[in-house]
């Protein structure tokens, strides 16, 4: 192919994402209904026919998660078991209990059982064992299940903004990430749509797609779903935001965020193990644990280090965040209405080092040489 096509060709990419996902409103949701005017939980088998040949970017050595459970039928009905809970809806530690395959609406804004996507892209400014040269395959889900007052992304995740899609787009939007040559599939705050995401992985993989599945979520999830993605997501890219549920009440209205989210990173620990690069840097499979430090020491960065270091293996992967920044509703809290200082920041790296965490990655502090 002569050079003078590829940028052309690169921007047509883009170009198709864009207009699948994030410029395209109110897309139907491509689902059928039952007798009573429910939404009927997503078929994958009706898709099977159609074929694709994406050409992966990953090593050839590299078989994801999915892929087997896909074969055997199992990830279907995973999809299914995941499905059936949004009748009364226990998907997340909140267990809103509503009916969304009626339609209701719980804590978290999803409209029912429709799934709504705000971006997707190819992202570089994920963590670099993630981002490689072709970029983070991400795709960025509206709504939460948390109401964090510092959110930097409280348009999509509080407000909603956003566009309805059907499953069988959120698939092709995956296949597409993969062609364009990202690295991985990254599905940023996913929780509250785990079913439709299980589902398009299951549509994808049955065109080709063979690059690894991030789960990229706040930590704060059930085990037993949880349980229902094992075999499933290849990363698990969780936060570890408080350690105090004082703090978790007040800043992001989930009491239990702290005991719960420790249960979920060892769940997710047994699942994949730890997070080491390939011959070409990137990581494939394993536990990714993200946490922000945050002025006054409200996220409890000390506790959460030490509880990592007494609970998980000290060559856990750790990303010491330090890009806090007051957003939403931070300026109502005297306490977070500031960005983090050298000396903050400094000191919890220090700590880390200190108990033995071996596999740190705080490369992005600005305040760091090294």
């Amino acid at each position: 192919m002569k050079k003078t096509l590829i940028k052309p060709l690169a921007g047509i990419s883009i170009f198709l994402i864009f207009v699948t996902v994030g410029l395209v409103p109110r897309i139907s949701s491509g689902l059928g209904t039952t007798p009573s005017g429910e939404q009927a939980a997503p078929q994958s088998t009706i898709l099977s026919d159609r074929t694709s040949s994406p050409s992966p970017n990953n090593s050839e050595q590299f078989v994801p998660a999915y892929q087997a459970l896909h074969e055997s039928g199992e990830l279907a009905q995973r999809a299914q078991l995941l499905w059936a809970m949004m009748e009364s809806c226990n998907l997340c530690p909140r267990s809103c209990g509503v009916h969304r395959l009626a339609g209701a609406v719980g804590f978290c804004q999803a409209p029912g059982s429709h799934l709504v996507v705000a971006s997707v892209q190819p992202h570089f400014g994920e963590e670099r064992p993630l981002v490689g040269q072709g970029g983070s395959g991400t795709i960025f889900f509206s709504h939460c299940n948390l109401r964090c007052v510092f959110c930097q992304n409280y348009q999509i995740s509080i407000l909603g903004r956003g566009n309805r899609v059907s499953i069988e787009q959120l698939a092709t939007s995956m296949l597409q990430l993969q062609n364009f040559g990202s690295h991985n599939i990254n599905v940023v705050t996913p929780t509250h749509y785990t079913p439709h995401i299980v589902a398009a992985i299951d549509i994808a993989a049955s065109r080709g797609l063979r690059i690894p599945i991030v789960w990229n979520t706040s930590g704060w999830e059930r085990v037993e779903v949880l349980a229902l993605l094992d075999g499933i997501v290849d990363i698990y890219l969780p936060d570890m935001k408080f350690a105090s549920s004082e703090e978790s009440s007040q800043f992001a209205r989930s009491p239990g965020y702290p005991e719960q989210t420790k249960l979920a990173v060892q769940e997710m620990h047994r699942q994949v193990g730890i997070a080491s690069p390939d011959a070409n840097g990137l990581i494939n499979r394993g536990l990714m644990i993200r946490h922000l430090v945050m002025p006054n020491e409200v996220s409890g960065s000390i506790q959460i280090l030490n509880w990592i270091a007494e609970h998980l293996p000290l060559d856990t992967y750790v990303n010491i965040m330090e890009q806090y920044t007051p957003h939403y509703e931070a300026f109502n809290f005297p306490q977070i209405a500031r960005r983090v200082n050298m000396d903050e920041y400094l000191s919890v790296v220090q700590h880390a080092q200190r108990i033995g965490l071996t596999n740190l990655d705080s490369r992005t502090a600005r305040w760091l040489r090294n």
